[in-house]
């Protein structure tokens, strides 16, 4: 009996002893002195522009103060999240660069491509040009990505030599960890091209409205888990040295769940070979010999609250229209406004007192106060302690090719906002 204690106690011992260890190990990593020139591009998806004056967000805000922050970023129309995410990663209008919609349909595969077609998604063949992931990998360096779209698809033959599947349940902390462990790797392994995403304010902005506490309370948390970036990058005294970039896809308006527009009821469906729905934006592909009297019936009954446009009569501001997975005609609902079809119309939920709860939406005209996009920047790469003005977020490729001194593949974008944001060109 004597013996069993004796040895529980020098158990309990070498244990005490050991956890220490391991909890400085944790805690105190290695300092990183071989950095080359990184980049951390950080998507705060659904982030509106005017939510860090509003929400206390003390790790965004710090990062704001010290370095750069634009005024707003314009997102690139549509206000969605998969094209404005990969018109950040290519500097190409979601025209040039196929994802023009969270849902597609392209009429020479005749198939439809939503975010929950996980087989699409990981298909290179919707994903065209050229991501900063790729370019980076095609010119010797490598790229880590936890969670992006397009990171999942091989596109030109090329993927981030570190990459996830999507999984929206995997804690935001893992997500920073596994990023600070990229960082840890030798320098012949480590990713100079890194990318991040957060879903939380999104979620909250579409559930609860724009100006919910749970908005307020989604970044709170984001905040929380940049906080832990910061603190392991000091760790590692490479905070000063690396390069983030924080942005969002776009912003999000306020809206009413009964204001709907059941398009259906306004045109013949049966005359459409495909209807493609994103909320905010719907596009009819027609049967052919159908386009005239579609277009002609729609833009006689449609309610005020949308408009109907020829795809070759869009506002050229929009820089969309000329891709085929743009429907012959395409409807645009007002802000505040969706559009769906009877058979998918669902009544909105009424809380407790009867009321209809507001939610919030985007997907609407990209020049909207409401879709303004967050940008911020901190780095030894960057200007400091100053607020440029805004520009649209075909720019970032051209800002993140120059901190990585990578060669541009062509793009929509200009060096305007990089002489903005970086202290120097070369």
């Amino acid at each position: 009996m004597r013996q069993r204690i004796a040895l529980l106690i020098v158990l309990v011992i070498a244990a005490l002893l050991l956890t220490p260890l391991f909890v400085n190990a944790q805690e105190k990593p290695r300092p990183i002195k071989d950095l080359k020139p990184t980049v951390i591009l950080i998507s705060i998806d659904g982030f509106r522009a005017d939510y860090l004056d509003k929400h206390p967000a003390p790790a965004l805000s710090l990062l704001a103060s010290e370095g750069v922050r634009a005024r707003w970023m314009t997102p690139a129309f549509p206000s969605l999240t998969f094209p404005n995410h990969y018109t950040i990663a290519t500097g190409l209008y979601p025209d040039n660069h196929g994802i023009i919609g969270n849902n597609i349909y392209d009429p020479e595969f005749k198939t439809l491509f939503t975010m929950a077609k996980r087989e699409e998604v990981q298909n290179g063949r919707w994903w065209l040009g050229e991501p900063i992931w790729v370019t980076a990998e095609k010119q010797g360096q490598r790229a880590a990505a936890f969670f992006f779209p397009g990171t999942e698809a091989e596109i030109a033959g090329k993927r981030p030599s570190f990459w996830k599947n999507f999984d929206g349940k995997l804690p935001n902390f893992e997500r920073v960890d596994t990023v600070l462990s990229w960082l840890d790797l030798p320098k012949a392994e480590r990713p100079t091209m890194i990318t991040m995403y957060f879903s939380d304010v999104d979620h909250a902005g579409h559930d609860a409205g724009p100006d919910s506490e749970d908005v307020k309370l989604a970044i709170a948390k984001v905040d929380e888990s940049l906080s832990r970036l910061v603190a392991g990058l000091k760790a590692r005294r490479i905070f000063n040295r690396v390069n983030l970039i924080l942005v969002s896809d776009h912003g999000m308006a306020r809206v009413d769940p009964s204001q709907v527009v059941l398009l259906d009821n306004y045109f013949d469906i049966s005359q459409a070979e495909t209807v493609v729905w994103n909320n905010a934006m719907t596009h009819i592909f027609t049967k052919p010999g159908m386009e005239q009297e579609v277009y002609s019936t729609l833009k006689s009954k449609a309610p005020a609250h949308v408009t109907v446009y020829r795809k070759q009569e869009l506002p050229e501001r929009f820089h969309y229209g000329k891709s085929r997975r743009v429907g012959e005609i395409v409807v645009i609902a007002d802000e505040g406004w969706a559009m769906t079809s009877r058979e998918r119309y669902q009544q909105p939920q009424k809380t407790a007192n009867g009321a209809v709860s507001y939610r919030g939406m985007h997907g609407f005209d990209n020049q909207l106060e409401s879709m303004r996009a967050l940008f911020v920047a901190h780095g030894p790469a960057f200007k400091k302690k100053i607020v440029v003005e805004p520009f649209e977020n075909v720019d970032v490729y051209n800002i993140m090719s120059k901190i990585l001194r990578l060669k541009s593949a062509s793009n929509d974008g200009s060096d305007a906002a990089a002489k903005a944001v970086l202290r120097s060109l070369n």
